[in-house]
């Protein structure tokens, strides 16, 4: 199970491992090229530099001495916010923390006064897209495009909270 898997505040040194944990395993198991790190780059910079600790947050998965996954939430406007960075390493996937840091987003934004909460994701994940259908969110859009050098079916969901 993921109790045993302990959820902390985003800390110094955190965000290279998002880096390239996102980089490492988007290459291995969607066949991502460097422009999908260069993105996690530019979103984890962005939410250092800008992150407003009232309506933003990030958390890591840490179990063994060591992280597993991570998710952020992250303010659009003042009624919605985005799920960010969602990862699980392989090795505790099927273990429940993807439905314990996607509940943990929900009840951050909800407690943070967010009306809605969006994510961007790709059609290719499918384990991900199941959860997200299975915990209330609405597929809003679907679209063909080449990006990170594979064709992908880009995908947004959202939840009313």
């Amino acid at each position: 199970m993921a109790d045993d898997i302990e959820l902390r505040d985003l800390e110094p040194g955190d965000a290279g491992w998002v880096i390239s944990r996102h980089g490492a395993l988007y290459a291995a198991e969607a066949g991502f090229d460097a422009h999908f790190e260069a993105l996690v780059a530019e979103i984890v910079a962005d939410f250092l530099r800008h992150h407003d600790p009232a309506r933003e947050h990030g958390w890591i998965a840490w179990s063994g001495g060591r992280r597993v996954g991570c998710i952020f939430c992250v303010r659009v406007n003042d009624d919605v916010a985005k799920l960010r960075l969602f990862l699980l390493e392989p090795e505790v996937r099927g273990r429940g923390l993807g439905r314990r840091l996607l509940a943990t987003v929900l009840d951050f934004a909800r407690s943070r006064g967010y009306r809605r909460l969006t994510l961007w994701t790709h059609e290719s994940h499918r384990a991900a897209c199941a959860l997200y259908a299975a915990t209330g969110f609405t597929l809003t859009e679907a679209r063909p495009v080449h990006n990170y050098g594979c064709d992908l079916v880009e995908q947004e969901w959202q939840i009313v909270l």
